[in-house]
């Protein structure tokens, strides 16, 4: 998809932009600098793989992203940058789209082991698709990847094992024009790793000839092995490609990243970093005086005392949505338009989405009326008409649907990752305009929620940013937003599935000419305000904060989080 204009949201912290440019701090004679950093956020430390299922719903990118390293990472912004100390990507010319990576030949794993083409070929093979095994309606995929958004487009990763050189040509009839989402940070696993635990002596041999029993013992690693659980971690699993590895975990303690001995790039400014998460009581940590950096959704820590900080409210990238069920309650589209008919849109946004200091127009101006043409978007206007019939509470017409829908006095039960104070208002306010319409709503967060319940038929809707994530989320290209509506992908937890929908993004995908793209925008838009798979509330107002003293800190209101540059955090006090 063509990239909508940026609205850069930066916040520095106690540091010149030259200065923050050239990585250096200057006036802080008299000062000593402090040795460690905390960094909480409200993502989940749940999976190592940012390309899996669970990974990319918690929100592994936020806080991997300097630990796996990749061709191309989230920036600030949400734009895609190349990272060179990783290798370099470029597009050659030929028949079919043909893309050459070229790893930097000093690249190497934590544990010493060289990175390689290797570690290409499995995290294709792992997001392609094309290995599946018998399910109960058809073949399922043997890897439980988060999508398959352009890599099913690649015919082949053509590889020798062991190599620094890579090429990946895609499909004669096919082309993914947003090609720097693929093999990104977080995403590109130790290949090495894998196939020592599923005891393959050659994964890209397993993979390439297609070996049942070896792929199925790779998927089956992929998928499970470097889940991050409340078990001590098996260290010599989880070797690093980036400035951080992991010293430990700990529920209680957080996740500790310390300095990559063997890190061939810029060395981090601060040896160690310690993410607490989600999970974490935040309250009791900045009280401790143990947290420099916070990065949480707005509002969502009930009198959160931020003073000896530096902080901002600002519109994220990550789109706040109900993700709804295509079964039970909501088995019937006219049950699902019914909900929406009923939430309070325009007021949601009002009281609860609203960041400071927007503009009239772009990036959290206004409810969001879209779920995959991003706000700022010179599409944006032009293709989200069919959304003002949703704006604000309309309980004739609710109810009228709801008759249609021969569903009375449905009982919609919304989960989301508790404690949040912000979204069990946004509960409680749908509950309040709903109840009118014979809908009642019932809060269903818990701290051990997962969005992988609303598949179960434990909810039936899902209160979450862009593809079910708890906190940091969405990027300019908005390839999660688009996949996570895809027939078939991990992301896809409400089940939707529709083939024009389908089409139309591989449509958007391929063709980069702006009339073509605006016919698409608009199709796809109304198709999904008529289907109703989810419903856009407002995008996602993340609340930003630098300790006094810290420098470097440049706001990421993105699926990268404010983590994207934190081997570049100096604190000093």
């Amino acid at each position: 998809m063509r990239q909508p204009r940026s609205v850069a949201v930066r916040l520095i912290g106690a540091v010149a932009v030259g200065a923050l440019a050239t990585g250096s701090v200057a006036g802080c004679s008299g000062q000593n600098q402090v040795p460690s950093i905390g960094y909480a956020v409200d993502a989940v430390i749940a999976s190592y793989n940012g390309g899996s299922t669970l990974g990319a719903s918690s929100g592994s990118a936020a806080v991997f992203q300097r630990v796996l390293t990749g061709f191309f990472y989230t920036g600030p912004d949400g734009q895609q940058v190349a990272d060179t100390d990783f290798g370099t990507a470029k597009e050659v010319p030929g028949e079919s789209q043909t893309i050459q990576y070229r790893l930097n030949p000093d690249g190497v794993y934590s544990d010493g082991v060289p990175t390689s083409c290797d570690d290409l070929v499995l995290t294709w093979a792992a997001h392609s698709g094309r290995f599946t095994k018998p399910g109960a309606g058809g073949p399922v995929p043997l890897f439980d990847a988060a999508d398959t958004a352009g890599y099913e487009d690649i015919e082949r990763v053509d590889c020798q094992p062991g190599s620094k050189d890579a090429t990946v040509v895609f499909r004669p009839d096919r082309r993914f024009l947003p090609w720097r989402d693929l093999f990104t940070a977080g995403e590109v696993m130790p290949a090495h790793i894998a196939a020592r635990v599923a005891n393959v002596p050659n994964a890209v041999s397993a993979l390439q000839s297609s070996d049942p029993g070896a792929v199925q013992r790779l998927a089956d690693f992929w998928n499970t092995g470097w889940t991050i659980g409340s078990e001590s971690l098996d260290l010599s699993r989880f070797p690093s490609s980036g400035p951080y590895r992991i010293e430990s975990f700990s529920r209680q303690d957080g996740l500790v990243l310390i300095a990559n001995e063997r890190w061939w790039g810029n060395k981090a400014e601060t040896g160690r970093i310690v993410v607490f998460d989600k999970t974490a009581d935040l309250k009791a940590k900045v009280s401790d005086n143990a947290v420099g950096v916070v990065d949480i959704g707005a509002h969502s820590v009930k009198d959160l005392d931020l003073g000896g900080f530096s902080s901002k409210t600002v519109p994220g990238r990550g789109a706040e949505q109900l993700v709804l069920a295509t079964t039970g309650v909501f088995g019937s589209v006219d049950a699902r338009r019914a909900f929406a008919l009923c939430v309070p849109r325009q007021a949601l946004f009002d009281a609860l989405g609203r960041a400071a200091d927007v503009p009239n127009t772009g990036l959290g101006a206004g409810p969001l009326n879209s779920r995959i043409t991003q706000q700022d978007s010179l599409y944006y206007a032009a293709t989200t008409g069919a959304a003002e019939r949703y704006r604000g509470t309309d309980v004739p017409a609710a109810t009228a649907t709801l008759a249609g829908a021969r569903a009375a006095n449905p009982t919609i039960r919304v989960g989301y990752l508790a404690p949040d104070e912000r979204r069990a208002k946004t509960v409680q306010m749908i509950g309040e305009a709903c109840r009118s319409a014979g809908i009642t709503v019932v809060d269903a967060g818990a701290p051990d929620f997962r969005p992988g319940q609303l598949g179960e038929g434990r909810v039936d809707a899902v209160l979450a940013s862009t593809a079910a994530a708890p906190g940091p989320a969405g990027s300019l290209t908005g390839v999660a937003a688009t996949s996570a509506l895809r027939t078939g992908n991990g992301l896809n937890f409400g089940r939707f599935g529709n083939g024009r929908y389908d089409a139309i993004t591989d449509q958007l995908a391929a063709d980069d000419n702006s009339a073509a793209q605006l016919g698409l925008l608009t199709e796809a838009e109304n198709l999904l305000w008529s289907e109703m798979p989810s419903i856009p509330l407002f995008a996602t107002p993340r609340t930003i904060a630098f300790g006094n003293g810290l420098h470097n800190g440049v706001a990421g209101p993105t699926q990268g989080g404010t983590g994207w540059n934190m081997d570049r955090w100096v604190l000093r006090r």
